[in-house]
């Protein structure tokens, strides 16, 4: 992170999933996992559950309460330790919300609709689309600001969203001549921060993927998984001895990325093991080694969703602690802004 930029502020480090319901590995490998490797890194952490971005499109109420509950499970079962960092539902504080209109009025129209996820969710009838759905990287840069927050992991398809809030605190710090707001940095690091869909490596492992077979969820029993793998499209030819043997083989790349990422290994030593062997070894040995990383998880995901009011106490904890942090930094906002606060 620069040290020049953000001088003077706490290190600080904030991310948040969005409850939308079934979690892949793609969430463990390029979130979750290097979430709880970040705890005590020399900077505070703060994870957030953003649901308040998920009602940007109808949610069933009940649905998305389930699932505030069972992202909160993945979190504490892929090792984010509510002990050591602060993890909460982004609802339960409210200066997010708060911070995310004063944010409309530094932000500009232009920028909410150069962003590809507005044009990707609203499709062509955008003038439908909730209104929400446009304004929501003045929430997003809020999430982030609200804790003066200096680092955001991210993978690299999500820079263009960290880049709109690097806009924002330097239009804010410009317009009003202060040094209030942090220009954040991202985290891009691992080797498998993108993994791609098991049925095709040129695109990302979705939860909205009409075939399940595409991704491997974090609530699949080892058989699933290991039935997965050994159905996750391939080629035919055998492996090579470094990575500039797969530029042209997003499949077999994808592979070995989370055979690498699972195993805390670099692809061109995973390459080294394997180099000449074709996918009928390579497929049981990345079967194997995903079972033994996610089936524990799996098992811990299960006992915490049988005990919801414990999720809810966690949560509610973490909800005021946040907000301890949240809202000195709101106030302090608003004073620069010149709004009157009289109590």
């Amino acid at each position: 992170m620069s040290e020049t930029t953000n001088k003077g502020f706490t290190p600080r480090i904030f991310s948040g999933i969005q409850p939308s319901g079934g979690l892949t590995l793609g969430n463990y490998l390029g979130a979750l996992k290097r979430f709880a490797a970040l705890q005590g890194d020399q900077a505070e952490t703060i994870y957030c559950i953003v649901d308040l971005h998920a009602i940007t499109v109808w949610q069933e109420p009940a649905i998305l309460k389930a699932r505030i509950r069972e992202a909160a499970a993945a979190f504490m079962a892929s090792g984010v330790d509510p002990a050591q960092s602060i993890l909460f539902n982004q609802s339960q504080v409210s200066a997010h919300a708060e911070l995310a209109w004063l944010f409309n009025t530094v932000a500009r129209v232009g920028w909410m609709y150069r962003m590809t996820q507005f044009k990707d969710k609203a499709g062509k009838n955008s003038e439908n689309a909730s209104l929400g759905l446009l304004a929501y990287p003045a929430l997003m840069a809020a999430d982030i600001l609200a804790y003066q927050a200096t680092a955001v992991p991210v993978g690299e398809d999500q820079k263009q969203h960290l880049e709109l809030t690097r806009d924002i605190a330097a239009k804010f710090n410009h317009d009003y001549g202060v040094n209030h707001f942090p220009i954040t940095e991202p985290l891009i690091e691992g080797v498998a921060t993108r993994v791609m869909s098991l049925r095709d490596g040129s695109k990302k492992m979705s939860k909205s993927d009409p075939s399940d077979a595409s991704r491997i969820n974090l609530t699949d029993d080892a058989d699933t998984i290991a039935q997965k793998i050994r159905k996750a499209r391939t080629d035919a030819d055998p492996l090579p001895g470094s990575t500039d043997g797969l530029k042209d083989r997003p499949e077999a790349r994808n592979l070995v990325n989370i055979y690498a990422a699972l195993s805390d290994q670099t692809p061109d030593q995973v390459l080294a093991r394997f180099e000449g062997q074709g996918f009928g070894a390579f497929k049981p040995a990345l079967a194997e080694v995903a079972v033994e990383a996610l089936s524990p998880i799996t098992k811990r995901m299960s006992e915490y969703m049988n005990d919801p009011a414990e999720i809810d106490r966690i949560l509610g904890d973490g909800s005021m602690r946040a907000a301890a942090v949240a809202t000195p930094i709101l106030e302090q906002t608003k004073d620069i802004m010149g709004l009157l606060r009289s109590r």
